[in-house]
């Protein structure tokens, strides 16, 4: 395959590409819920430090592959082996990325869907004047019913892949263009209520004011793995969109422009999140049924709570949209590479992607007590070992390749940060990062 002839229009295309890639389930669902479990503020200091010397580091990696390569991931990584004078066996790496992220989108299709229900319940005004027990009870009824999971499945992977399929350009950047910006809007309109609330205060004394005793191993692992998963590498998703990067650009002032993007989304939506949870007297460490049953509960019982309720799940619904899109991205990248065009490898992926994810949909119903491998049932096996272990494991690879594999002009050329800036970032992630990355695949294997 021949170097790729697509390109994000600008500097700042491609940083809102790689922000919408990066923002998704993990700021809005998962960080929220996994602060609350781990003490706050403890957590989200060790949150940002290991951001600083994982997450960038290695995202800086994945990108730069692609942009030296300007191929899709598995080409890329080929191409640049060779280069290198090393085994070519190195492409296989581009494939794994690229199984890692069908299995990762075909759960994460499903789970984006419940937010699409949610979102039309509280437009409807349907949480209002009902406790949690009615309301879970109300989302275990969802679950349960194939056919409801099934038309959100399929709703939302439409919606994904129509947009993967019109291609770089006339897709994904101009989604890009059009919902970032409405989605950090959506963030400060509910920062801003957040505000007004009882809650607000002990939000921000919870959220920034750390209490050093809640540091524990435990916590540190936690907070090293989510570093890790909220910039969306390891999967070679990021390889695929470094390949369409401008070629006057600064990578790391790119990458630190996304790192910034994506962690005020974090903390923006944990304000939110807080401030409704305290003004309800309610536990910050609800667990993973924070965002599905307490905050329906807390924003019902607050002035306008269904109107903010409706924007909160239009906020999330647009954030996993644009992350949906940096996962389908480099399946279609590879079908290109194999000489497939874009529309069809987009159908093919799409109807591969829906097959697989019809699994999860029926976990919660026919499929419930099914047991594929390690006790665990289709949905549990895809949401727990591709993000737990085959990110980890994509991430340190990739790592692996851009610091001591990859020829070093052509490393120097596409990090565009100088012999200074190339000799701090290789040795940041020859000796901090790639340690750091290996610690996190080996607690996802404990």
């Amino acid at each position: 395959m021949n170097e790729t002839l697509e390109r994000w229009s600008t500097r700042r295309a491609f940083i809102l590409a790689v922000t919408g890639a990066a923002v998704g389930l993990g700021n809005i669902w998962r960080f929220p819920y996994i602060t609350g479990e781990n003490g706050g503020a403890a957590f989200l200091l060790l949150y940002v430090a290991f951001v600083l010397l994982l997450g960038l580091p290695v995202m800086m990696a994945e990108i730069l592959i692609g942009r030296a390569g300007r191929r899709s991931p598995m080409q890329s990584l080929g191409h640049l082996a060779g280069q290198a004078g090393a085994s070519r066996h190195w492409r296989w790496l581009g494939l794994f990325g690229a199984f890692t992220v069908f299995c990762i989108l075909s759960f994460y299709s499903v789970v984006s869907g419940w937010s699409i229900e949610f979102l039309v319940a509280a437009v409807n005004g349907d949480f209002v004047g009902r406790s949690a027990a009615e309301i879970g009870a109300g989302f275990d009824a969802f679950l349960a019913d194939p056919g409801r999971m099934t038309f959100n499945h399929t709703l939302f992977l439409m919606m994904t892949m129509l947009v993967v399929a019109a291609g770089v350009a006339k897709g994904l950047e101009k989604l890009n263009n059009l919902l970032m910006p409405m989605l950090y809007l959506l963030l400060l309109v509910l920062a801003g209520y957040a505000a007004t609330t009882e809650g607000f205060g002990p939000a921000l004394a919870w959220l920034f004011l750390p209490d050093l005793s809640a540091v524990t191993p435990m916590v540190m692992l936690q907070a090293m793995g989510h570093a890790f998963f909220t910039l969306a590498v390891g999967a070679c998703a990021l390889m695929a969109y470094g390949a369409y990067m401008p070629d006057h650009q600064s990578l790391p002032r790119a990458a630190v422009s996304v790192a910034v993007l994506d962690v005020t989304v974090a903390l923006l939506a944990g304000i939110a999140i807080f401030s409704v949870v305290f003004a309800q007297g309610m536990d910050p460490g609800e667990g993973p049924g924070l965002m599905f049953v307490t905050l329906p509960v807390a924003f019902a019982e607050l002035p306008g709570g269904p109107l903010w309720l409706s924007l909160f799940f239009l906020l999330l619904l647009l954030a996993t949209w644009t992350s949906s899109i940096n996962l389908a991205e480099p399946m279609v990248a590879t079908l290109q590479g194999w000489g497939l065009r874009r529309g069809p490898a987009a159908a093919v992926v799409g109807l591969a992607v829906w097959g697989l994810g019809m699994l999860s949909v029926l976990s919660f119903s026919s499929l419930a007590e099914t047991r594929v491998l390690f006790g665990m049932n289709p949905f549990e096996l895809v949401s727990t070992i591709p993000p737990e272990i085959f990110l980890p494991l994509g991430g340190l690879l990739i790592a692996i390749f851009a610091a001591w594999v990859m020829p070093e002009e052509a490393t120097l050329r596409a990090l565009d940060a100088g012999p200074n800036g190339f000799r701090a970032w290789r040795a940041l992630v020859r000796w901090v990062s790639i340690p750091l990355t290996l610690v996190v695949l080996l607690a996802g294997l404990i």
